[in-house]
């Protein structure tokens, strides 16, 4: 008896995550926990990754944040949920389900989707960051600005975007200098405020950082001055590391973040984000929790359709 033509079954998940980070390995977890089929897409490019430890998690503090990924997916294993490696680079929404295609062709299907991205720092194009980003430069004062309380700092930014930084970085040092990189336009309106908190802004061009063994040892200007600092903070703005929520009609801030509810869904049905695309408070503990938050409202939306089926 003649065989009749081989169907193609395509595997439906129940949730396909992008993005292999606190926020959506911890929304796996919570997902997988709760029997639900999870699929997760890792780019394998964290933002952390120039970090030496990641600070502000109760009981992980000081951890280095190849070491908390590396427990995370270990403590997914038992619920089946499936680390797939690669670059998700578009997705479409179905009336049913999700779609998205990986950068090798593929392509995977879910019946939610949670996006968890994050954002890509836009670091200084300055000589010499490369060596110390993540270990003497800095784009976070509330993760490694005790490392260096009391010593010689420098905020990097243009404008009020320097100053602003500055400001916050005096709670860890009084001895802070602002670098404009040559612009300083509107500074002069907030003299006084400058002046009252001892603040040296240098508006000069720079030329290099200069550092040995991932230490920056001093700022080299145009004008040929030299500046010594033990650390560099700087305030230069982020992007979205992917597009996928603008494909898919996600809505943004006027900062660039994707707007959720308090849930983490975003205006698109079935479509959920977590983490620091939302542009939100970015720090790791805070992901891992918009993680959890987001699987709950998920599951709780599979619970609400399953019921009316019944």
């Amino acid at each position: 008896m003649a065989g009749g033509p081989t169907r193609t079954v395509t595997l439906m998940y129940d949730v396909i995550i992008i993005g292999g980070g606190p926020a959506g390995l911890n929304a796996a977890l919570m997902l997988g926990r709760a029997r639900r089929s999870v699929i997760v897409i890792d780019q394998g490019m964290p933002r952390n990754a120039h970090a030496q430890a990641m600070h502000g998690f109760l009981s992980r503090d000081g951890i280095a944040p190849h070491e908390l990924l590396r427990i995370s997916r270990a403590q997914l294993r038992p619920y089946g949920v499936k680390i797939l490696e690669g670059e998700a680079v578009d997705a479409a929404r179905h009336r049913s389900h999700f779609a998205v295609k990986l950068h090798d062709g593929r392509r995977l299907h879910g019946r939610k989707l949670l996006l968890a991205t994050g954002l890509r720092d836009q670091l200084p194009r300055l000589e010499g960051l490369t060596d110390l980003y993540g270990k003497s430069v800095h784009h976070c004062a509330y993760c490694d600005g005790w490392e260096w309380r009391e010593k010689a700092l420098a905020a990097y930014g243009r404008g009020k975007a320097g100053l602003g930084l500055a400001l916050m970085l005096k709670g860890w040092s009084d001895d802070v200098v602002v670098l404009t990189d040559g612009g300083s336009v509107g500074l002069s309106r907030y003299r006084a405020l400058i002046k009252r908190n001892g603040l040296c802004i240098r508006n000069q061009k720079i030329t290099r950082l200069q550092g040995k063994n991932g230490r920056l040892k001093c700022i080299v200007f145009e004008d040929g001055s030299i500046i010594e600092r033990d650390a560099l903070f700087f305030n230069t703005g982020q992007r979205q590391k992917s597009d996928l929520a603008e494909k898919l009609g996600c809505q943004f801030s006027r900062n660039g973040g994707v707007i959720t509810d308090r849930r983490e869904r975003t205006c698109v049905p079935g479509l959920f984000l977590a983490g620091d695309a939302s542009k939100e408070v970015q720090f790791v503990i805070c992901a891992a929790a918009e993680g959890a938050i987001a699987a709950v409202a998920i599951n709780k939306e599979f619970q609400e359709e399953e019921r009316r089926i019944l």
